[in-house]
């Protein structure tokens, strides 16, 4: 895997810190912002939106830059949107930097995708993708943590602060790795349109979506529930979740070996596993030694769907890859908008915290329920030689 790839999921773990890193830190922001905690985690659902509508307006918009000059002009602006956030004392401005800084994320986020698949050659995507997921991950397990001891330490501007530092690092990290000049296929806007009629891309995207919402229904108010139903200590909190980050990166690295060749059956036990983590911690969330390993769970069998998802939109996408990606950016973050909207109407009605354990399971059964769907699409619509494809049903059966 060229060096290249590895570095781009170091510049996403840069960013993917700042996504994350509010689950720790809802209760420190709603105290000092004066607002609840479902309030404060619409800060994660702002993001979302931001990346929703950034992925596919930047892929269009700078479809004819050097992929170099898109990645360094959005690094630059989202470290410059962090500065404004630690500089903020207003709840509406925080928001806005949320979206802006999350525009340009998923526009840093399609570009680094294509450039990483282009890098790896066909038959090593959901590798590659796993490579750059995984920055995602090991935010989880380093950033996420490290955010939420800044700020319960020294407040969350300085976990902002950090976060602009580390943009600045991986400026300096594409600087150094990522050629300049276009590439060799120039993007073309009439095949990137006439692509996106595919109806297998657009059930791909709902199975994205679904599978992410399942697990960040959960995972946005980790804090709060941890403190206020399972009975931890806030010192807790870090070390949970880091353990969850763990899991992220073991479910998402075995995936990531798997899902170039049985995407299915990878998306199968994924899910199957986080429909039942999710339902044992609903079941289980006041009793910590049952409630954190399936917390831990939640993050492996979730994370481990990433690579299945990203290699089948990549392989459906064929020639015309960057809008097509820039949309499973969208719906990986209409999951991450939705999770926490649903998670925060049932908090906000009076549910208690065990309540996103089952609207977790919910989600990740919908997802896959649009397998056999993807199944009987492909089906229809035979691949050529050579083409990528998903596993016949009996191979998930192991008929």
């Amino acid at each position: 895997m060229p060096r290249a790839v590895y570095l781009l999921g170091l510049a996403i773990f840069a960013q993917g810190t700042s996504e994350l890193m509010l689950a720790g830190l809802l209760p420190e922001l709603a105290t000092d912002l004066h607002v609840s905690i479902p309030a404060a985690g619409l800060l994660i659902s702002a993001f979302a939106v931001g990346m929703l509508v950034g992925a596919p307006i930047l892929a269009v918009g700078t479809l004819r830059w050097s992929r170099r000059a898109a990645m360094l002009a959005f690094l630059t602006i989202f470290a410059l949107t962090h500065v404004a956030g630690a500089l903020t004392s207003s709840y509406g401005v925080l928001l806005a930097t949320r979206v802006a800084g999350a525009f340009v994320y998923a526009g840093f986020w399609a570009v680094a995708s294509v450039t990483a698949i282009e890098l790896a050659g066909p038959q090593a995507r959901a590798k590659a993708m796993s490579i750059l997921a995984g920055g995602l991950t090991v935010a989880t397990i380093i950033g996420l943590p490290a955010g939420t001891l800044l700020g319960q330490h020294l407040g969350w501007r300085a976990a902002f602060w950090a976060v602009a530092a580390l943009s600045v690092l991986a400026i300096a990290g594409v600087v150094t790795t990522i050629p300049r000049g276009r590439s060799e296929s120039v993007p073309q806007l009439r095949q990137e349109l006439r692509n996106m009629a595919n109806p297998q891309l657009w059930i791909a995207y709902g199975t994205t979506a679904l599978s992410t919402g399942a697990i960040l229904v959960i995972f946005s108010y980790l804090a709060p529930l941890l403190t206020e139903t399972t009975g931890l200590s806030e010192a807790w909190v870090p070390v949970i979740l880091a353990l969850y980050g763990v899991g992220s990166l073991i479910g998402i690295t075995i995936s990531g070996r798997t899902a170039d060749r049985r995407p299915f059956r990878t998306l199968v036990v994924s899910l199957a596993g986080v429909v039942a983590a999710a339902v044992i911690l609903a079941l289980a969330t006041s009793t910590p030694w049952i409630a954190v390993p399936a917390i831990v769970l939640v993050g492996t069998f979730g994370f481990a769907t990433n690579p299945a998802v990203n290699s089948r939109v990549f392989s459906v996408a064929g020639s015309a890859p960057t809008l097509a990606a820039a949309f499973n950016i969208s719906a990986f973050n209409v999951g991450i908008t939705v999770g926490p909207w649903l998670g925060g109407l049932a908090l906000d009605a009076g549910a208690g915290y065990p309540t996103v354990g089952w609207i977790g399971a919910a989600l990740a059964l919908l997802a896959a329920a649009t397998i056999p769907l993807a199944l009987r699409t492909a089906a229809r619509n035979r691949p050529t030689v050579g083409q990528v494809e998903y596993e016949s049903a009996s191979s998930i059966t192991g008929r």
